[in-house]
């Protein structure tokens, strides 16, 4: 972990490049856009870094810009479990700051990253003041919902095909994460530790998926070739020698 200050002590304003890769700003007139300019942060992840902990103090409202992050929580003998990765373009924790609650998992970098945080009094100041913001989150939630019924799918599948399978389709989701586009840019050990997989393990389900021409895999990333067939419940059970 990066031994440098915190990343909340190296906040600072966002660039105009860093501004228009936020989704949801476009929904914005000009009065609030101006408000928020004037109290959005964004902070240069290193990896290991931790965004936010379970059970500090709510303080923002957390995007990504570039990079990719981990979300996790401890379990009562503080072995750590993944729930998902967040890759740019993807805004999360719409509930805990909706109930203004401490928040409920851990979220950490896995490669250098550049995370945009709203205040969470700004977040609820748009709510009251923007219709098109409103309807923003209201998808949100709604595609988390989806999202979360999905990994509790991935947690009782047996094939680890499967499960890379089903876990990439959750990346791919232009909603929660509209800047991914069409190639996902991420390692194998990256996807080995969002899937919960050995990084071999994961090299044999992506060669079995670029082989039935699901994937196709890139220099620094994957590309999806059919989103569906990674969607689907049944898939096919690719079998090692």
């Amino acid at each position: 972990m990066s031994t440098e200050l915190s990343l909340h002590h190296r906040r600072r304003a966002p660039t105009e490049q860093e501004v228009a890769a936020i989704p949801w700003m476009k929904v914005l007139d000009a009065q609030q856009r101006a408000q928020v300019l004037a109290e959005l942060k964004v902070g240069d992840a290193s990896p290991g870094d931790y965004v936010c902990r379970t059970g500090r103090e709510l303080t923002y409202w957390f995007g990504v810009i570039d990079g990719l992050l981990k979300m996790s929580s401890d379990n009562i003998d503080g072995v750590s479990m993944t729930f998902t990765g967040v890759p740019p373009g993807g805004w999360f924790g719409e509930g805990t700051a909706l109930k203004r609650e401490p928040y409920k998992y851990n979220i950490q970098a896995l490669r250098r990253s550049i995370v945009a945080g709203l205040p969470v009094d700004t977040f609820h100041w748009l709510l009251d003041h923007s219709i098109g913001f409103n309807r923003f989150v209201m998808n949100q939630i709604n595609e988390r919902l989806g999202q979360f019924i999905a990994a509790r799918e991935i947690d009782r599948m047996n094939n680890p095909d499967a499960r890379v399978a089903r876990s990439l389709a959750a990346l791919f989701n232009p909603v929660l994460y509209p800047g991914v586009g069409e190639v996902l840019r991420i390692t194998q050990q990256e996807l080995a530790y969002l899937v919960g997989l050995s990084r071999q393990r994961v090299n044999e389900a992506l060669s079995a998926l670029q082989e039935q021409g699901v994937i196709r895999v890139e220099y620094g990333g994957l590309r999806v070739l059919s989103l569906n067939a990674l969607r689907s419940k049944v898939f096919p059970r690719h079998e090692t020698p």
